[in-house]
């Protein structure tokens, strides 16, 4: 190809062209103003974007991408490219020319965007999941090796990390309790964070922008380890890596820009570690992980983690300080203003509709309420962050009748929390559990004993599957109530009976 031709298609140009492009390429330009264009597989060839790749810099990649011959002799302005990504022309030229981002919701947004190959990539996209669902769900497998083979990676995950193993529970070849962190753990070092995971070693003397990173992402496994091995086996895990990466910062050598990235980064981790305290039923463990997240998002000036801890310290202090709750929300809101999508919007809004029902103030519940369903009925949006993939009309329809049951309406939070369900949100399992257990009290206080035990009933293999200390602390709670002599019935012992059995395996 010669540089009378067009980069695009190949076309001859007109000895008088001088815009690089042929002429039905020029009238294809007008596309590139709403999205990014469809590029032939040898775009990723060129040496620029291979460099920029290779040196694990989205920013880069983004420039080398807009200054490619593809589009021409004139590279693509940075107004158009942060249009495509939903961000201003000043925070393009801050990305490009600044530190390399380190937030897996933004850097996999952005690549898939711009169709970045996935093999390309230093890190996973989100249909990219290590995890093997027969082997993380604790279902069974067609493979008669397959348990063996990722309970002996697990062992030495869980070696590793110097976890206490579940007690096994009997009654078969594979105690699915201890399989499922097992799992887990060998998915995490699958991920390639064992050198956060393995034995004490000393702390590094300089720490780059590749160790950031892996720390970063490894706050994203330990979300999908949650969701298969709970809160209780994992906690130590988060703390225990928070500790060390928090060595990391205070002793190290780094630049100023993996410096920056390393708060954000331990930012993060503190939130994960704060959540995983609050569903294991940690509740005072979890504050100080809060505040240092705030505290350590402000030093990086990422007002997305700020709000993010803002957003879990408002759940965390909401039956102790409801107030605080309500201020943390708010704070939240001003925060996230001009950025927030629905979803995230949703969320606060359901945060303060809580709070004000603990403060039994039923009319704060009803504004705050309607908000959130007028936010929750914008629908999806391609920016938001992975924290709130919860947030749907299963999430509001169980603030809803928490509240109720806040505000002393057991009857109407039955109404709500059945609506969970007749719409079950699958990919939200422990959500599910957790309203279905509370269901169970809302049946509970409303007087009909025999419903709240057939409801506990049904649930009670699920409550020993997810490793919730929160939800299996609710469950004891409708376990004594129903135990009550007066509460006898031949439902309420049929269901106290298979508690305890459970409990005592």
């Amino acid at each position: 190809m010669t540089p009378a031709d067009c980069p695009r298609c190949g076309a001859r140009l007109a000895r008088d062209n001088g815009s690089g492009r042929c002429t039905p390429c020029q009238a294809a330009e007008r596309d590139r103003l709403s999205a990014p264009p469809v590029v032939p597989a040898s775009f990723w060839d060129h040496e620029p974007v291979r460099r920029a790749l290779a040196e694990r810099h989205l920013g880069r990649v983004v420039r080398a991408y807009r200054c490619h011959p593809y589009h021409g002799r004139v590279a693509l302005p940075q107004t158009v490219v942060a249009g495509w990504l939903g961000i201003t022309q000043a925070q393009l030229s801050r990305v490009e020319n600044g530190p390399p981002l380190v937030h897996l919701d933004r850097l996999a947004h952005w690549a898939q965007l711009l169709r970045v190959p996935a093999e390309s990539l230093w890190f996973r996209l989100p249909d990219q999941s290590p995890w093997s669902g027969a082997s993380l769900t604790g279902g069974g497998t067609d493979n008669a090796h397959g348990d063996d083979q990722v309970t002996e990676q697990g062992e030495r995950a869980a070696v590793a990390v110097n976890v206490e193993q579940a007690p096994s529970q009997g009654g078969g070849a594979t105690d699915r309790r201890r399989f499922n962190v097992l799992a887990a753990l060998a998915g995490l070092a699958a991920g390639g964070h064992t050198y956060l995971l393995g034995e004490a070693a000393e702390v590094p003397r300089n720490i780059g922008m590749e160790q950031v990173q892996l720390a970063s992402s490894l706050v994203d496994d330990l979300r999908r380890a949650d969701a298969v091995a709970g809160a209780d086996l994992l906690c130590d895990v988060a703390i225990q890596v928070h500790t060390r990466l928090s060595a990391w910062a205070a002793q190290a050598s780094y630049s100023r820009e993996v410096g920056d990235a390393l708060q954000s980064a331990l930012a993060d981790l503190s939130i994960e570690a704060a959540w995983l305290a609050i569903d294991a039923e940690r509740r005072s463990e979890a504050r100080p992980y809060l505040n240092e997240a705030i505290t350590r998002a402000r030093i990086a000036d990422d007002p997305r983690v700020e709000v993010r801890a803002l957003t879990h310290l408002s759940l965390l202090i909401r039956e102790s300080q409801p107030g605080e709750s309500l201020h943390c929300a708010e704070a939240a809101l001003r925060v996230s203003a001009g950025w927030a999508t629905p979803r995230l919007t949703t969320l606060l809004y359901l945060r303060r509709a809580h709070a004000y029902g603990v403060l039994n103030d039923l009319s704060g519940f009803s504004r705050e309420m309607t908000k959130a369903r007028r936010e929750l009925d914008r629908g999806v949006h391609e920016d938001d962050q992975s924290f709130v993939h919860f947030v749907n009309e299963q999430e509001l329809n169980g603030i809803e009748g928490l509240s109720y049951l806040a505000l002393g309406r057991a009857e109407r939070a039955v109404q709500s929390l059945r609506a969970i369900t007749a719409n079950p949100s699958p990919g939200h399992r422990r959500n599910q559990v957790y309203y279905m257990v509370r269901l169970s009290e809302a049946e509970y206080r409303q007087g009909d004993v025999n419903e709240a035990a057939r409801i506990a009933l049904d649930v009670l293999p699920a409550v020993s599957q997810i490793n919730s200390k929160r939800v299996s602390q609710h469950l004891a709670q409708v376990r004594r109530n129903l135990a009550a002599p007066r509460q006898a019935t031949t439902t309420t012992r049929q269901f106290v009976d298979a508690y305890d059995q459970a409990v005592s395996v």
